[in-house]
């Protein structure tokens, strides 16, 4: 018989209320922290009765609150976020509320994503898919997200870093220089193909099966797998794959990715240190055959999922005194000699040429032509931004001289749209647009926010 989750309902409501009081939580974090810590105690135990816990007020809430910072664009019904949020606070929770019954009833069924394609960062003319909920279907992806995500976090592994509660891309990237630094110099950079399009349903569900036995919460999970997408007026079927753009899709990939988790743990630990991003992993190894043995258990385990590595992407590199670099979660990593020790070599990262494109083209845009007729202070607003928030990234690295190229890179691009702006011949580089000059226009310059990493660990 399935184990129940914490006694009857009534030591449930004590055991929230009891940690609510010890740790000042809100009820919604005291329900988490119950659930974690009943998967945590017994990795066995299986939960149902969690589809109320969705449809409670207060987790609705923190799903809107969440959905709404979130922004994004309406999904094929056309409602907005901003729509809703114009109507007043009681009209948001009437929408709740009544949200909230149809799951708690069984009569809500999602409806089909509107399906939109964004450029890839870094490759002209490329695009990705990305399935766009309804404003009401994110609020109730959010909320089953809120509540399963504990559960599922109980039995999550220390390599997984990406979308995780107090885990970072920071830290995947240390963990990172910190293999390479102990001597794993060779690095199984891996691509699995089209991962997010090819989870294996039936896979994934047996995995989600493992903690949830509520049929109801289940079959909530499998009509957003299956639910329809909408694209030049026709509704595709979706046979495999976990649509991106979903909040709850990260979760779903990273409890079926969990697999090669387990694997690791199991026969990888003496191959080489595994480090995964969601999607994103590498493995890095101190031997070329180790690595290759790598390569092998990651396609077999990927295979269970219906997962393969990508042949072309997919490659076995050897860091070793600097003799080559990989790319990983937007940085170039690459074995630097030291300064101070001859012959002594250093991870390193700085950001990665794809990176580079990206920030290009992006001020490429915002300072474009079409921006003539626009005051000089109104464009360095929009473009201000864009630097800071890829500056905070990025500036956990040896990024020094990337930061300075893309200063000049904005300082040329400020004074050609000056000069277009003024009908002005040349840049003048040296008396009209000097670094003074583009000083006054308060553009945010990245010289000089680095965070150099400890020398060596």
């Amino acid at each position: 018989m399935h184990k129940m989750l914490g006694g009857t309902l009534m030591s449930a409501a004590m055991s929230a209320r009891t940690v609510r009081q010890a740790d000042g939580l809100d009820p919604v974090r005291a329900l988490q922290r119950v659930l974690y810590r009943s998967a945590k105690q017994d990795p066995e135990r299986r939960f149902h009765a969690l589809l109320d816990k969705v449809a409670r007020s207060d987790v609705m809430w923190r799903a809107w609150v969440s959905v709404a910072t979130n922004q994004g664009a309406p999904g094929i019904d056309g409602v907005s976020i901003a729509e809703l949020e114009a109507e007043g606070v009681e009209s948001v929770r009437t929408f709740l509320g009544e949200l909230a019954e149809r799951v708690r009833s069984g009569i809500y069924r999602p409806q089909p994503l509107r399906r939109v394609r964004i450029p890839k960062p870094g490759r002209p003319g490329q695009t990705r898919p990305l399935g766009i909920p309804t404003v009401g279907d994110r609020v109730v992806m959010a909320a089953a997200k809120i509540v399963l995500e504990p559960i599922f976090e109980a039995d999550f592994s220390p390599v997984s870093f990406g979308f995780r509660p107090k885990r970072s891309a920071q830290q995947a990237l240390e963990a990172v220089r910190v293999a390479a630094n102990q001597g794993r110099v060779w690095v199984l950079d891996a691509d699995i193909k089209a991962c997010f399009d090819t989870i294996d349903h039936d896979a994934l569900m047996s995995q989600v099966a493992r903690r949830v036995v509520d049929r109801r919460m289940l079959k909530l999970l499998r009509g957003w797998l299956r639910v329809g997408v909408f694209e030049g007026g026709i509704v595709s079927q979706i046979e495999a794959g976990t649509p991106q753009g979903s909040p709850i899709s990260p979760l779903m990939a990273n409890i079926a990715l969990h697999v090669l988790d387990v694997a690791w743990e199991r026969d990888g630990q003496r191959l080489g240190r595994l480090v995964r991003y969601c999607d994103d992993f590498v493995v890095l190894c101190p031997t070329d055959q180790r690595a290759e043995q790598a390569r092998r258990l990651a396609e077999h385990t990927l295979g269970q999922l219906g997962l393969h590595l990508h042949p072309d992407k997919t490659q076995i590199t050897c860091v070793k005194d600097g003799m080559q670099g990989f790319d990983f979660l937007g940085f170039h990593h690459r074995m630097v000699e030291s300064r101070e020790r001859r012959g002594r070599y250093w991870m390193q990262k700085w950001p990665s040429s794809r990176a580079m494109a990206s920030i290009r083209a992006k001020v490429r845009d915002l300072t474009a032509p079409r921006q003539v007729g626009r005051p000089l202070n109104a464009v360095v607003d929009q473009l201000n931004p864009v630097l800071r928030g890829w500056g905070a990234y990025f500036r956990q690295g040896n990024s020094s001289a990337k930061f300075g190229a893309i200063d000049s890179y904005v300082h040329e691009r400020m004074a050609i749209l000056a000069s277009r702006k003024h009908r002005r011949r040349g840049f003048n580089w040296s008396d009209r647009y000097s670094w003074e000059w583009i000083g006054t226009l308060g553009i945010y310059r990245l010289t000089g926010t680095v965070r150099y990493p400890a020398a060596h660990a």
